[in-house]
């Protein structure tokens, strides 16, 4: 569990990390040692007040330490392919958002259980199949409304793939949890767990 005060200082990073991305600049970063530890991390960037979405990047995997893996998703989510790269006077009408990943597990059993086990909330899902991968982090499902069907067949969609092949015999389907900090304001105060509006 991370505590609200390192979650806080994840989103002071990504903040600090997207200033020097969009301004040319070197970042001197301090981090607690907590943060050595490998973890997969997402950060968010979303238009204020709307919530649209600005940018999101990530590592599912802890395969690089927090911090590392937290300046390089911030970096990139300010050159998210999907939209114009990220200006510095947009900072000050942006939050920052950081969710904390916990290692994907494969979910085992037939595909109807697995509909079953999916905890709406609670889980961020990965698919696998034929050299696709998408993934949804916990709070969009609930964000959209959406059962644990509806959540895999837009799972599916992400990948590029056909909203059914979650229910194909040789798809794979990882589930995840997520820490979420974000930005009441642009350059606000942390707070944890608030709904991200990501869906795409």
């Amino acid at each position: 569990m991370t505590s609200t005060e390192d979650g806080a200082a994840a989103v002071r990073i990504a903040r600090d990390a997207i200033y020097a991305e969009t301004s040319g600049s070197s970042a001197d970063i301090s981090y607690p040692d907590v943060f050595e530890r490998p973890a997969g991390v997402f950060v968010t960037i979303r238009n204020y007040p709307s919530g649209d979405l600005r940018g999101c990047i990530g590592y599912p995997e802890p395969v690089l330490p927090l911090i590392e893996a937290l300046v390089r998703s911030a970096r990139s989510a300010c050159r998210d392919p999907r939209f114009p790269d990220l200006q510095e006077e947009e900072l000050d009408f942006v939050t920052i958002e950081v969710t904390i990943l916990s290692k994907p597990e494969r979910m085992t059993g037939d595909k109807q259980q697995l509909v079953r086990d999916i905890v709406i909330g609670r889980d961020g899902l990965i698919i696998e199949w034929k050299g696709r991968r998408g993934l949804l982090l916990p709070q969009v499902p609930g964000e959209w409304g959406w059962d644990a069907t509806e959540y895999l067949e837009n799972l599916s969609a992400k990948a590029g793939l056909r909203r059914d092949a979650w229910a194909e015999s040789g798809s794979a389907i990882y589930s995840f949890t997520g820490e979420i900090f974000s930005e009441t304001s642009p350059n606000g105060e942390t707070e944890r767990g608030r709904v991200s509006t990501w869906t795409s």
